[in-house]
């Protein structure tokens, strides 16, 4: 089976083909970074124009690398949602006009399924059950993942996911966007004895998480500087920052591999591609105490932000699980607030 995969949830343009005796065939990928650059942040209306001029082209390109026709698509997968309604329609309509036109059923996808099983497409793919650390600029979940479909919620976000602290905290030092990269990136010339911040519901219990208290607790660094901070001071404040977030994440993960008697952690989303998260994992999966041991995987670096072939691969694994799912209902239909508890309880 091919399955033609489609995402346009953010600000990225991703379109892929997935066989499901061949693996990935071909992926093409546009990120609308540099034109959102100026403005701080992604603007939707922005982000939905420029998916509409990218996804044919990136589409015929898809097809050339894979030397596919479109008449031997199987099946069309597109991100259904979460994600920013005018960006959804555009994938939605492309996915829809294609099935109606080649009359191919299609499968709509919850982009936090796509980032959870995105791990399953590198070389040495984790075997079921794990713990998935989903953790994003809009998503921080730990998850006990049992297959396709059987998604457990052990620990969510109270308010800021991990990857919007880090983007507010690099526009609080002045940092383009995105943050997340920059400010890890200076992070790393800072010395790291300067600012304890907090590390917040470390000592929880739970496997929850809270982030907005340490975005203030930059703001005031930053406020007690009598002048404009300089690169050093900048790098300093990066670094305090960067070590309390990821002994927060590391810590919950080693707390729900403990609660769970699980040995396989996965790491999905864009904060996954972070290297001092990388790091400080393999760290704590390679402890000294052989009980405490677990493996950690990863997606390829690729595959850690927003793409087409997460949704592809999701798509193929959800219709051959559940072919019941696939549908030639070619009316619109996103859902921009889709609750992770309903994919979950589904």
């Amino acid at each position: 089976m091919i399955v033609l995969g489609i995402e346009s949830s953010c600000d990225e343009t991703g379109i892929a083909l997935y066989d499901t005796n061949r693996g990935l065939l071909a992926h093409a990928l546009h990120s609308q970074i540099a034109m959102h650059q100026e403005y701080g942040g992604v603007v939707p209306e922005l982000a939905s124009r420029d998916h509409v001029k990218r996804a044919l082209p990136l589409l015929r390109e898809t097809l050339t690398k894979a030397q596919v026709q479109a008449a031997n698509i199987d099946a069309i997968a597109y991100t259904q949602g979460p994600g920013l309604a005018g960006a959804l329609l555009v994938g939605a309509s492309v996915a829809c006009g294609l099935g109606l036109a080649l009359d191919k059923p299609l499968i709509g996808i919850h982009h936090l399924e796509g980032h959870l099983l995105s791990p399953l497409l590198a070389s040495q793919p984790p075997e079921f059950p794990f713990i998935a650390l989903l953790v994003s600029g809009g998503h921080t979940q730990l998850m006990r993942v049992d297959g396709v479909g059987q998604y457990s919620l052990l620990g969510e976000t109270l308010d800021d996911a991990a990857g919007e602290a880090f983007d507010k905290s690099a526009k609080l030092l002045g940092l383009d966007y995105p943050g997340g990269p920059a400010i890890s990136k200076l992070a790393q010339s800072g010395d790291p004895l300067i600012h304890q911040f907090p590390r917040p519901m470390l000592h929880s219990k739970d496997l929850n998480f809270s982030f907005s208290g340490l975005k203030t607790a930059v703001l005031t660094a930053v406020k007690k500087y009598p002048e404009a901070l300089t690169d050093n001071d900048k790098a300093n404040v990066a670094r305090g920052f960067v070590d309390a977030i990821i002994d927060v994440l590391v810590a919950k993960c080693q707390t729900a591999m403990k609660q769970t008697g699980l040995k396989r952690l996965v790491i999905a989303g864009g904060v996954g591609a972070n290297q001092q998260l990388r790091a400080a994992l393999n760290a704590a999966a390679n402890a000294s105490n052989p009980k405490k041991r677990f493996q950690v995987y990863y997606p390829e670096l690729e595959f850690c932000t927003d793409n087409g072939a997460m949704i592809a691969f999701a798509g193929a694994m959800r219709l051959q699980a559940y072919p019941e799912l696939a549908t030639k209902n070619y009316s619109f239909n996103v859902r921009p607030r889709w609750p992770l508890h309903e994919l979950v309880s589904a």
